[in-house]
């Protein structure tokens, strides 16, 4: 006898643990969902990646909110190899009236664009760009970035490049990298708040179509103290209201316009304090260190993947217009920061620095490991926070950073990390790196 069911649609949310989580509908109910959104409470902000709620929190056991799904940020697919279909809408948390939550950081990173567009006119194009690992497959050993490494997996990747197509994420490139059993997926660049939707449809895709092979896909930073990390690289660049590409200027240091290059001055400038909400993790600190090709310092280069700011290269084959590939790339994230919360901080930081018309950093090629300290706070390099619980203190200590959030949204991050940290305190490197292999 067949079974007759009606697919589910899940609204979600991902949370300051980076864990996409909310309630499902049946297909034909979304529609009514959109109107009044499904039930979702404030304490849920407060969880913590081990499925325990952080306390204490503001929240108590007091409140309800919804959670209203965007249905332009819908990613449905038949592909993943699921009995039924893989299907996702991004929403915004909301307070029983329809107004914005104070906690929402989907809203968060809507309201930074749109600050950043009035006080600019400009708008940010962004992808992410992310690594993961597969574990369980037992594939034979390939050398890095051959034909080979990827073809071992097959059928996997071309049937995740066809799930996140039908799923309207764009992805363009799939690649076996540099670690043991590491890939990296690309999608193309869109609208800021598209690409924060994409990040999280392609990390839930990623994991259930491995899933349905019986294996795991890890998106951790660390997935052992001596793995080759997993990051996440946002790369942004800008758009004027006609839609036209500002971030380059073939006169300005290493291209950078001068609107673009005082938003990297921005992000410079407050690194250090945003560190945590785009490394969010204990184990991310395992990865932010030198000679890792990750980030180690407050750092804007030209094409050098040891900076934090990478300024990529473009292509002019053809005699193809370098302005429209121009970007920039941040490279202190993993897939333990949420998204919106990660890209709102760099937008944050970005458009303070544009307010405050800061010059652009010097562009920096040598090692700063080498360097004098004197070498290094000429040219304004600081060690990026080495710990979680470092990188928190370094956040309270800003009072610029601290004020683009709400108190009680910086009590509740705080609350949740400094759990995670005392959870973990006991264990070592290698234990916390296996924790968090099977946790993201």
């Amino acid at each position: 006898m067949t079974n007759r069911f009606e697919p589910l649609v899940a609204v979600v949310t991902t949370d300051l643990a980076a864990v996409t989580r909310g309630r499902s509908v049946v297909e034909s109910k979304l529609g009514k969902v959109a109107e009044t959104g499904i039930g979702w409470l404030q304490a849920n902000l407060s969880l913590t990646p081990f499925n325990s709620i952080a306390d204490p929190n503001p929240w108590g056991s007091e409140g309800d909110l919804r959670i209203l799904p965007d249905l332009k940020a819908r990613y449905k697919t038949d592909l993943t190899g699921s009995a039924t279909p893989f299907d996702i809408v991004a929403g915004n948390i909301v307070e029983l009236d329809g107004t914005p939550w104070l906690g929402c950081t989907r809203t968060m990173l809507q309201q930074a664009l749109a600050e950043l567009k009035a006080a600019t006119g400009l708008s940010v194009v962004a992808t992410f760009e992310q690594e993961f690992q597969i574990f369980g497959a037992n594939f034979p050993t390939a050398h890095s970035f051959s034909v080979d490494a990827l073809r071992r997996t097959d059928p996997f990747a071309p049937n995740l490049m066809a799930a996140l197509e039908e799923a309207g994420v764009a992805p363009e490139v799939i690649i076996a990298e540099f670690g043991s059993d590491q890939f990296e997926i690309t999608h193309a660049p869109t609208d800021a708040l598209s690409a924060a939707d994409r990040a999280v449809a392609i990390r839930e895709i990623t994991k259930e179509v491995a899933r349905n092979f019986s294996w795991r896909a890890s998106f951790a930073p660390k997935t052992a103290p001596t793995a080759v990390g997993n990051g996440v690289h946002i790369h942004f660049s800008f758009v004027d209201e006609a839609g036209q590409p500002v971030t380059y200027d073939r006169g300005g240091p290493g291209g950078l316009s001068a609107a673009a290059g005082s938003f990297c001055a921005g992000i410079v400038k407050h690194l250090p304090a945003i560190t945590c909400l785009t490394a969010s993790s204990v184990p991310s600190y395992y990865r932010l260190t030198p000679h890792n090709w990750s980030s180690s310092y407050t750092w804007l280069a030209d094409k050098n993947r040891e900076a934090t700011l990478r300024i990529c290269p473009t292509v002019t084959i053809g005699g193809r217009d370098p302005a429209k590939q121009f970007n920039i790339e941040y490279r202190a994230a993993d897939a333990t920061a949420n998204p919106y919360l990660a890209l709102a901080a760099i937008v944050r930081a970005g458009l303070d620095g544009m307010t405050h018309k800061l010059p652009v950093p010097p562009l920096v090629s040598d090692d700063p490991t080498l360097m004098s300290d004197g070498e290094r706070e000429a040219l304004g390099l600081v060690r990026l926070p080495q710990t979680l619980d470092a990188a928190l203190d370094v956040l309270l200590d800003s009072a610029t950073v601290t004020g683009w959030f709400t108190p009680v949204f910086i009590e509740t991050f705080v609350g949740v990390k400094r759990a995670e940290i005392a959870r973990l305190a006991s264990q070592d490197a290698a234990a916390i790196c296996e924790l968090y292999r099977t946790l993201y």
